[in-house]
Order: C-alpha cells, then structure tokens, then sequence
C-alpha cells in the first residue's frame, strides 16, 4: 500500500461525502494503490450510514467504527494502527485542510523527511477567541517544553511508516500526538498552507475539549507544573518574611493582629490548594495509565 489517509469523523453527515469525493480525486491522480480509512468516533446522526453507504461500492475505502465518542487523538491513533501504507496522511473531514496539498506533502516525504506538517500561515474562518488562545496555548507549551511543538500546527500531516510504527508503540491514553510525533526524533518538516472555512456544519471542538488537548499536551510533555508548587512556596515565604519584619519594626502596633493573619492565612490556603491540584493532576494520569483499561473499545470494522 503506498498511501493510508486516515480521517476521524464525529457528526459529519453535512461534509464526509464531499471530503471522501475530495480525498478520492486527490489520491487517484498520485497512485491507484492507497486506502481511506473513516473512523468513526461515535457520530450520533445521519454519519455511519453515509460512510457504510460510500464503502459499500468502494474497496480503497475502509471504516473503524467506536462503540462511543473517545475523541479525536484516539481516533487518530485507531486509524494509524490499522494503517498498512507506506505513508499515512492524517486529515479531517471538516475539508479545512485541503486535500488537494496531499500531493506536495507526498513530494516532500520521497525527500527524505519523515513527518511533513502543516503550519498554517493564514485561518480562515475562525473566531478571534480561537486564535488568540491557539497563540497563547503554543507559546506556553514551548516555555515548557523547549520549542518541542512547532507553532501554529495541527493534526494535518503526512506521517512516514517508520514515524508511525513508533508512534503506534506509544500506550499512553493521553495522547498529543503532535507532541508525540517531535518527540520521536524522526527529521521533520514544515508545509506552509492556508486553512480554509468549514465546508459545512460546526466545529465540533468545544471549548472544554481545546482545554483538554492543551492540558494533554502541557503535562504529557512536561514536568515544569511540579517545579510551581516549589517556586510558589519559596516566594510566599520570602514575602511572609518581609512582611513579618515589616509588621514588628516598621508599622508599630496601630494594625488590628487579626487582618493580616487572616489575609496571610487565605494566600497561603489558596496556594496550597493551588499546589494539590497540580500534583493531583500528576497523579490521576498516573491511575488512568495504571488501570491498563485499551485506548478505545471498537464496534465494528469494514473492508479490513
């Protein structure tokens, strides 16, 4: 198999058949030996009928289909493990990443990278709210882990087999896959592309599930939330120090006792809850990894 595309879909009834009619065109005109692979994430309208309709008549077409919604990187991660292409393309259905730059991600894979993704230099369609936190989320995550995120990029990439059979040896439930792919080490390349308007329908990443990915994607990759709690506790105690000398030399004794002990304690309580909710973030991955539960629980497959 020379090229494996794998698409999450969840509620795409409106853009899977125009994204699969894109895909299909696209990959005809590079090689007549590839796959689509439609994994579907546990839609909850018209979208598995229409898939199951689309590979009825088609043999290149093939779905995985979850028993419920596990989310988009497990979706992903499904699709790349059944995969059998030399080279696999990782692309949404919302056709917001155009199929038609497939061709030229493929070129600069035969050049010798192993991970082409796409940095988008314009987005179109997007609200202000979106890019402003997309912006903030990217420059706090390489603060904390030494630029290993490439900057405005995405799940839109071309993925050689060597980088996707490491990336399938991964068991980790809490997958950045992004972040994931740097890591490996594998020589990496960016495609500069401009992101286009949703074909149809509404995005169907909330605002709870971006802050997930960016929790995923800040303390998989990074210990510096740990180191908080220490610096947090040196400067309170430094400041209680000052104040405390401030209070007995400086101030006389006018000042009730009781309003800076309750302040002081409120700061320090609140750090301290503060400090626990960081370490108790730590911990509850590590029980998630430890129940050793599989990633996603698949109803059915078809043309595998």
């Amino acid at each position: 198999m020379d090229i494996s595309v794998v698409v999450p879909v969840y509620n795409e009834e409106e853009s899977i058949s125009e994204s699969v009619r894109r895909l299909k065109s696209v990959l005809e005109s590079m090689t007549a030996n590839y796959e689509i692979i439609l994994v579907n994430d546990g839609s909850r309208d018209g979208t598995m009928s229409i898939i199951e309709g689309l590979a009825s008549n088609d043999k290149a077409l093939k779905i995985i289909s979850f028993s419920r919604n596990f989310g988009h990187q497990l979706a992903v991660s499904a699709g790349m493990k059944y995969s059998s292409g030399d080279c696999v393309v990782i692309i949404d259905a919302d056709l917001q990443d155009p199929p038609e730059l497939i061709p030229a991600m493929y070129e600069k894979c035969r050049e010798g990278y192993d991970i082409v993704y796409g940095k988008r230099i314009a987005r179109h369609g997007e609200s202000f709210f979106k890019l402003f936190t997309a912006k903030v989320f990217y420059k706090i995550i390489n603060k904390l882990t030494n630029n290993l995120i490439p900057m405005d990029t995405g799940d839109f990439r071309l993925i050689g087999r060597k980088a996707v059979d490491a990336l399938n040896s991964m068991p980790e439930h809490a997958r950045f896959l992004r972040g994931m792919g740097s890591w490996t080490g594998f020589s990496q390349c960016p495609f500069l592309y401009e992101r286009d308007k949703r074909f149809a329908g509404k995005t169907k990443y909330s605002l709870k599930k971006m802050l997930k990915l960016a929790s995923d994607g800040i303390f998989s990759f990074s210990y510096a939330p740990l180191v908080l709690p220490y610096i947090i506790g040196l400067a309170m105690k430094t400041a209680g120090l000052v104040w405390l000398i401030v209070l007995l030399f400086m101030l006389g004794k006018d000042i009730p006792s009781w309003q800076p002990v309750i302040a002081f304690m409120l700061l320090i309580a609140g750090i301290i809850l503060l400090c626990m909710g960081i370490i108790g973030t730590y911990i509850a991955r590590i029980y998630e990894e430890a129940k050793g539960r599989p990633l996603y629980i698949i109803d059915k497959t078809i043309g595998f």
